[in-house]
């Protein structure tokens, strides 16, 4: 597991978290001295985000379902976001802890960059300083994602963004503004952009661990998208690796289908398979949510079915039960680290296979299709439903006219818009991806609800809804930060 050699967080008050999440237990000026090479790649080793994002951003999303009274188990992480509700405290998995731990990173960051700013360690401390740079970008995009409004592509984007902070604190509460969406994204875009000119893939031991160019490229294209500069995404997605996606994405009807669960589970995250670009080491419960009662049920499960998609054969991904209906990908594989042998006690935690080029594949898919070259889109989305439907052939591919008879979209672009976004709900459900999707295009999401009695009504989360945006931290405020409105 990473050393934290950071003891503090910038933008939270003097409150603590559960026991093995504690910080400002040291004071902002007594930090380890960054003397070398060495400790500035431990140092950036930590600017990740180590918390969880899919317990609440699944159950805000489309791809979570009410499965009845009385069926599985209700908690606070999971059924209040359902309902597009805040979750109080910073427990893992909600909302709170997962900008905790993105602020945390992003002061690891900032003394990381400050030690290089300020030492003389050569050439041989730049792939570390882009490392830091694109971390931090990183960091900020996925808040922004969760905390602010979307960005409107054409539009003024003047709605708060989130604080970006660039340098280490030298006091414990200091003050800081949202700014803009706008002024966010062009921060975002900088260090981005700086960054990736100076990373190394062959800087690390395990690179799968750390921003190499082609993460940066997974990130890239994700930004891109956001931000509506499809060329741009086409460009970093495209020269991610010199193998044909074909052969590096899941290869969810071969190879992970034949295995065994065991094996599955674990292969999902294991850094030798060339579809995962970026490991994250998350501080997380999320596998521990066997059986919620808002989660993958009974309907969703439809999605993998011959009904499912626009072949007419079934998904080959696995469908595996804890109790029917509760239901599970399987892809999250928990790790147990022991703090205390004598009682048995420790952290969970699981390695999130945080980019992959399976969204590359499908993010470039969809520039193309908005730039209205949709041969090219077509041929990014069947190489996608290659290898993740069962018994696929060259028949089975998708065509203009296929995607308008499923779909019952006559216009062209947004039919195939359609598949791919719905290729991507299917692909990544359990990984929180949808909700970026959500957020992204305007989706209006719609649950189900059952009552004690089992009526079942349905409520709406519409694109112009402040529930939309996740709630600010409320100690946040202590440092000027203004939470969003309700």
């Amino acid at each position: 597991m990473k050393n934290n050699i950071l003891k503090y967080i910038a933008l939270v008050g003097l409150f603590s978290l559960a026991s093995c999440d504690k910080y400002l237990d040291t004071t902002p000026d007594n930090r380890t001295e960054i003397n070398s090479v060495d400790k500035v790649a431990q140092l950036v080793a930590t600017a990740y985000p180590e918390g969880d994002y899919y317990t609440f951003a699944e159950a805000a999303s489309d791809n979570a379902e009410d499965k009845g009274s009385g069926v599985g188990t209700n908690a606070d992480v999971s059924s209040r976001p359902y309902y597009w509700q805040d979750v109080l405290g910073a427990d893992r998995g909600t909302t709170s802890n997962y900008w905790n731990k993105c602020y945390q990173a992003i002061a690891a960051a900032n003394q990381a960059l400050q030690g290089i700013e300020t030492g003389n360690f050569g050439n041989s401390v730049l792939p570390y300083k882009g490392e830091a740079l694109v971390a931090r970008a990183y960091a900020h995009f996925m808040l922004s994602v969760f905390f602010s409004k979307a960005y409107v592509i054409g539009g003024a984007n003047d709605s708060p963004g989130i604080p970006y902070v660039t340098e280490p604190e030298t006091v414990v509460i200091k003050q800081y503004d949202r700014g803009t969406v706008a002024s966010t994204y062009e921060k975002i875009e900088k260090d981005l952009t700086e960054g990736m000119a100076l990373l190394s893939a062959s800087a690390y031991d395990v690179p799968k661990y750390h921003f190499t160019p082609a993460a940066a490229k997974a990130f890239a294209a994700r930004f891109y998208m956001f931000k509506g500069d499809y060329q741009k995404v086409i460009d970093n997605a495209s020269t991610i690796s010199t193998e044909s996606f074909a052969n590096i994405i899941r290869p969810i009807n071969s190879t992970l289908y034949n295995m065994s669960s065991a094996d599955f589970n674990a292969a999902f995250s294991r850094s030798d398979q060339k579809y995962n670009l970026l490991l994250i080491n998350l501080y997380s419960s999320y596998q521990r949510l066997t059986s919620p009662r808002y989660g993958y049920g009974a309907r969703l499960v439809n999605m993998f079915s011959v009904t499912g998609n626009i072949t007419g054969k079934s998904f080959a991904n696995k469908i595996l039960y804890y109790t029917v209906p509760s239901y599970t990908t399987y892809k999250h594989k928990e790790y147990f680290y022991v703090t205390n042998q004598i009682s048995n006690i420790g952290i969970t935690y699981l390695m999130s296979a945080a980019l992959t080029t399976d969204e590359a594949l499908l993010n470039r898919a969809e520039a193309y299709a908005r730039l209205g070259q949709l041969d090219k889109a077509l041929a990014d989305v069947n190489t996608a439903l290659a290898a993740y439907v069962r018994g696929y052939t060259n028949s089975d591919a998708a065509t203009l006219a296929k995607i308008a008879t499923y779909y019952g979209i006559a216009d062209p672009k947004e039919g195939v818009i359609k598949l791919i976004l719905e290729t991507k709900k299917a692909q990544f459900l359990q990984e929180g991806l949808r909700w970026l999707d959500i957020v992204r295009t305007g989706m209006t999401v719609t649950h189900n609800v059952y009552d004690a009695i089992g009526n079942e009504t349905f409520i709406e989360l519409k694109v112009d809804d402040n529930k939309r945006v996740f709630q600010i931290p409320e100690e946040a405020r202590l440092s000027g930060v203004a939470l969003n409105p309700r």
